[in-house]
């Protein structure tokens, strides 16, 4: 029989190992040297480098429409916290330190959440799809990714998707952040709100980058391996010269190969090899 991690004991055990996790995590950014974003402002930076919206409410197959509309309660308490935020040369950008835990206490709903590849309810669910969004955006910027969690499985099927699969991020309270450095010369701000079901977002900067970003998806398809089928794709980032349109880098920042894990008969017939 395997022996159960401490976590795995008992609900009291499990709160006490996410309790240890919450200290260490805190500890070690105490100790390093990173300087974290902290400052706001209600003047919108010149420049936008990249602008997302995307919609809150979707039908999620065997997902209570519930959790959704909980989500946008969520989403609006946590945009009073992103909304403005500055990030300087240097600084580096954390989504929890930003917003801070979600709790009943702060007026967060029970929303979706994803704990080791399964669906559950709990407060502040829906976050997730705040940290995609500026993840999404970052990737079309010269700013640098230092911390992210891919999800590893493809829970849902596609509904209004707009951005190529796989280039979400997990985040839970607080060891699973999200982050990302300002290592340009210049200022960057994030804008985040809800407007008309859909959340929307801009990251601006001082001035004008010298480089345009654009990310693509290539050869996606559906695959059996075995009696489980698996999403898999390749998403590229095309650096290009913004005076004279020509290509200096494609690189490739994701190689999916995740498993599906929601039924098998919503998978299109026409994409699968």
């Amino acid at each position: 029989m395997k022996r159960k991690l401490f976590c795995e004991i008992s609900p009291t055990a499990y709160k006490i190992s996410v309790k240890k996790e919450i200290a260490l995590r805190n500890l070690k950014d105490f100790m390093s040297s990173q300087k974290f974003a902290r400052e706001h402002s209600e003047t919108a930076l010149p420049v936008i480098v990249k602008s997302h919206c995307s919609v809150l409410v979707r039908k999620l197959n065997g997902v209570d429409i519930r959790l959704q509309e909980n989500k946008v309660t969520n989403i609006e308490l946590a945009c009073k916290k992103v909304n403005g935020i500055i990030i300087h040369p240097g600084e580096t950008f954390s989504y929890w330190k930003t917003i801070g835990q979600a709790t009943k206490e702060k007026g967060y709903k029970e929303g979706l959440v994803i704990s080791k590849g399964k669906l559950k309810s709990g407060y502040g669910g829906g976050l997730c799809q705040m940290a995609n969004m500026i993840h999404w955006m970052v990737l079309n910027s010269p700013l640098t990714v230092t911390e992210l969690h891919h999800h590893s499985d493809a829970l849902f099927p596609d509904e209004r998707r707009t951005v190529p699969f796989g280039t979400g991020t997990s985040v839970y309270y607080n060891n699973v952040d999200y982050r990302f450095k300002n290592n340009t010369d210049c200022d960057v701000q994030i804008l985040v709100w809800v407007e008309d079901g859909y959340l929307c977002g801009e990251l601006r900067s001082e001035k004008q980058y010298p480089m345009r970003y654009k990310l693509v998806e290539e050869d996606h398809h559906f695959a059996r391996e075995g009696d489980k089928f698996y999403r898999i794709s390749k998403v590229y980032r095309l650096v290009t010269d913004r005076e004279t349109n020509e290509l200096k880098a494609k690189e490739l920042i994701l190689d999916n190969h995740s498993e599906v894990m929601y039924d098998y008969s919503l998978i299109p017939e026409d994409q699968i090899r």
